[in-house]
């Protein structure tokens, strides 16, 4: 078999990939090679617990690539020979390419608890199988608990608990999402899901997950020293590079066993490109390696790839990630996208931050209308937006987007508190009162 393009990887940041390539180079003969005929999406993985009607509903369509022209093989990729630039598979295909892109994704990582090998504690991989697995496990328990209160951790404890399951989140920072909020948002959160009868304890380690065969409790220790009742264990504690196909390859690895990649998403060796979670990240404003994964982070560097795979054509746009957070708990929406203020004082910046509150349509009295919040920091000197953060209603989800934008093309706070904004009652604030402005011009005039 031969393609002129081979991406290996049937997540978000391959299939991207694949597609962008075709549109830009549409004589060129694309491959794409995926474990399994169906994927999983994994930012739909919380709500198969249940907001969504089963774990097939979440699955990834092929027809986009079908209808492309995009060829499509059900193996896995066991070896790569750069030189000959052949692949190997486990159904022994070998498989010769021009350009190979990796889009391997991630793992989860696993922490060293005793205990942890037990009957029904899971880990959340991107698997079908592992999915419905983890589904059945969950519809026979009483007594669930989550390691780690990061976004997919607090995503499943809140669908769990409309399961009208007993959930508990262990976390060992002083807050829940922490890495992308400050304190103030995260406490909001932390009151809402202990309303709904989730028990937090953060600060918290889990020493132990104890049981015969199966979990029966976790012991844990730090703020809170106790053993908590459990028939289900999931761990959610983040997830590293799966890179391993890369490293035996010989391609260079960063810090964080990440694939390191230039702007144009080429790797150490000429012919292959790196996309997604399987790709070292850096941060936006620092170019430190970070460990920060997101979907929309692969799906931007998936179409560099796709542009630029056989001549430059998008020039130096992977500039690094801003980490462009939202989610939607306990009928709040929170959405982070740049720095919070602990990361900005951690690295040094001079900011200044900004803070203004509305309600999300106007006049706020409108049925199903929320309170919005916003904060920003700008950079003391420059006036640059390094962050912004916002909680409410749904509306945040595309207003952090728009924040995202202004960090990616450096825009000031004078800008932000002069742009002009389309506005309707039912939609948006008021045009007089949008937080967005107002959160600018509050840090204007501290400036």
């Amino acid at each position: 078999m031969k393609s002129d393009v081979l991406v290996i990887g049937g997540g978000p940041a391959g299939v991207v990939t694949a597609l962008t390539t075709k549109k830009n180079y549409p004589q060129k003969k694309v491959m794409l090679v995926k474990k399994d005929e169906n994927c999983i999406i994994p930012c739909g993985i919380p709500y198969v617990f249940g907001s969504l009607p089963s774990v097939e509903s979440n699955c990834m369509s092929n027809k986009p690539l079908e209808n492309s022209g995009i060829e499509l093989v059900f193996d896995c990729v066991e070896s790569i020979d750069a030189k000959s630039k052949r692949v190997l598979t486990a159904g022994k295909k070998e498989i010769e390419y021009d350009k190979l892109v990796l889009a391997t994704g991630s793992v989860p990582a696993k922490p060293p608890i005793k205990g942890i090998e037990l009957n029904n504690v899971f880990f959340v991989e991107k698997s079908m199988q592992n999915i419905e697995n983890l589904k059945k496990a969950a519809d026979k328990a009483t007594n669930v608990v989550v390691i780690g209160g990061g976004f997919i951790g607090v995503e499943i404890a809140d669908e769990l608990c409309k399961m009208k399951k007993n959930v508990s989140i262990i976390e060992t920072a002083p807050c829940l999402l922490q890495q992308a909020f400050d304190e103030e948002f995260c406490k909001a959160v932390e009151q809402r899901l202990e309303k709904l009868g989730i028990k937090l304890y953060t600060r918290s380690m889990a020493d132990e997950i104890t049981g015969s065969k199966r979990v029966e409790g976790i012991k844990i220790s730090g703020k809170a020293t106790k053993t908590l009742k459990a028939d289900l264990v999931i761990v959610c504690v983040g997830a590293k590079p799966d890179s391993l196909l890369a490293e035996k390859a010989g391609l260079s690895l960063g810090s964080g066993k990440g694939i390191v990649v230039d702007e144009y998403m080429r790797t150490s060796e000429k012919n292959i490109f790196a996309v997604g979670d399987c790709a070292e990240k850096k941060g936006f404003f620092t170019r430190q390696v970070s460990n920060i994964m997101l979907a929309s982070t692969a799906a931007s560097e998936a179409r560099i790839a796709g542009n630029n795979i056989f001549q430059l054509r998008v020039i130096k746009q992977n500039k690094g990630t801003i980490a462009i957070f939202s989610t939607f708990v306990a009928g709040i929406g929170l959405a982070a996208a740049g720095l919070t203020e602990s990361e900005a004082k951690r690295q040094c910046f001079e900011y200044v931050a900004g803070e203004a509150e509305a309600k999300d349509m106007h006049p706020g009295c409108l049925p199903g209308s929320s309170d919005l919040k916003v904060k920003m920091l700008f950079s003391r000197d420059s006036g640059v937006l390094l962050g912004c953060q916002t909680i409410g209603g749904k509306t945040i989800g595309e207003l952090i987007n728009l924040a995202g934008f202004a960090i990616q093309n450096n825009a000031t706070v004078s800008e932000i508190s002069t742009l002009q904004i389309g506005t309707h009652p039912l939609l948006t604030p008021a045009p007089t009162n949008h937080p967005f402005v107002l959160a600018a011009e509050a840090a204007m005039a501290k400036l």
